[in-house]
């Protein structure tokens, strides 16, 4: 019994040093900085917060662009990006369920984001983080309200944007299969913007009027070195 458990406190300790020992050689790997560029495809569903508010859904939109990556660092590195994306509000009546309004504002935005990882040479696991600019390029309506009751027709259906500038803060978690073609990644985001679409100054019809968006895609990553 003696021997026996001295052979398992043996192969404890033994294993405990091998551990340790591949721990200690991978800390001594040579970190080596990667730079990689791609593109990438994702869905987007947003809202405008409304202040009043304003009874409305999310609307389902697209994005898509270039992406540049810079590993600076072990666990760390750089991102930026050059972005199509489509943002906007949904409304729906439920008292009159016939009549439909939407609103799609289309912006080319960068965001520059801080890029935290972990993981191996095969799988890894990170955050981006940081914040995000856009121009308004282009505005698009939906809508069935003719006909429509007083109470069904409000201010914003018929204002264009007043502000295309947008900036923001967006950030969200992500996993990343790295092979021998390239890096494939799929990502969360969530984006809170914190300027208005419509102007908010003393007398104008919203005080408030910012997008918020979540968002999922997929990228495709080529390192160059």
């Amino acid at each position: 019994m003696g021997l026996r458990s001295s052979a398992h406190r043996f192969g404890f300790s033994l294993l405990l040093l091998i551990g340790l020992a591949g721990g200690m050689a991978h800390a001594r790997t040579p970190f080596k900085p990667e730079l990689a560029v791609g593109a990438s495809f994702g869905t987007t569903f947003s809202y405008v917060s409304f202040m009043p508010k304003v009874q409305h859904g999310m609307k389902m939109g697209y994005t898509a662009g270039a992406t540049l990556r810079w590993l600076t660092e072990r666990y760390l590195g750089l991102q930026a990006e050059l972005n199509f994306a489509q943002y906007g509000w949904k409304e729906a009546f439920e008292e009159e369920p016939r009549y439909h309004y939407e609103r799609a504002i289309n912006y080319v935005e960068l965001p520059f984001m801080t890029h935290i990882y972990y993981g191996n040479d095969r799988f890894r696991v990170y955050l981006n983080l940081g914040p995000k600019i856009g121009y308004a390029i282009s505005e698009r309506t939906d809508e069935n309200l003719a006909g429509a009751t007083p109470n069904l027709t409000n201010e914003q259906h018929g204002m264009p944007i007043e502000k295309r500038f947008d900036w923001g803060l967006c950030g969200g978690p992500g996993i990343e299969l790295r092979t021998g073609i390239g890096n494939f990644l799929i990502e969360g985001r969530y984006y809170y913007a914190l300027g208005d679409i419509y102007n908010s100054r003393k007398g104008d019809v919203f005080s408030k009027s910012s997008t918020q968006a979540i968002s999922a895609k997929i990228t495709y990553l080529f390192p160059l070195f």
